[in-house]
C-alpha cells in the first residue's frame, strides 16, 4: 500500500467519500476510481460499467470492480444519463491500476444537476479525508 504522500491525486478532479474521481468539461463529466482505490484493490481483474443511455442519480450504485482481493461497488459521483463508457476496460481492467486517470476513465455522464459536481471535494478536502480513514 502507497503511502497517502505518494498518492497521485490530481488538483483539477474532483473526489468522492467512495474514492471515485470527477472531471467536469463543459456538460459533462468524464469518472474513474482515484489512486487511492486502485491502490487498496490491488490488480483489477473485471470492471462492469453501467449502460449507456442509463440514468442514474447522484450516490447510486451504477457498477462494479472486482478485484483479486474483492469485489467492490461503484457509486455514481454526480447524476445524469451515461454518455460514454471506455471501451478498453473489457479488455484490459488493469488500465484502473495503471492510468487510472487517463486511459483508465470509466465512462462519462451529461450531468442532471451541476451542483452534484460542486458538493465534490477537491483535492485539500480530499487529502484530510484520506488521512482521517488512517
Amino acid at each position: 500500500m502507497k503511502e497517502l504522500s505518494t498518492l497521485h491525486l490530481p488538483e483539477d478532479v474532483r473526489y468522492t467519500k467512495d474514492h471515485e474521481w470527477a472531471k467536469k468539461t463543459g456538460e459533462k463529466v468524464k469518472i474513474g476510481i482515484d489512486d487511492y482505490a486502485q491502490d487498496q484493490l490491488g490488480d483489477i481483474v473485471f470492471v462492469e460499467l453501467p449502460k449507456l443511455g442509463a440514468s442514474y442519480k447522484q450516490g447510486q450504485q451504477c457498477g462494479t470492480l472486482e478485484s483479486v482481493k474483492a469485489v467492490s461497488e461503484m457509486n455514481m459521483p454526480v447524476g445524469g444519463e451515461v454518455t460514454a463508457v471506455n471501451p478498453d476496460l473489457e479488455a484490459a481492467p488493469d488500465l484502473l491500476n495503471k492510468d487510472s486517470y487517463g486511459k483508465g476513465w470509466m465512462f462519462e455522464v451529461k450531468t442532471s444537476d451541476s451542483a452534484d459536481y460542486d458538493r465534490l471535494m477537491d483535492k485539500k478536502i480530499y487529502f484530510e479525508f484520506l488521512k482521517g480513514l488512517k
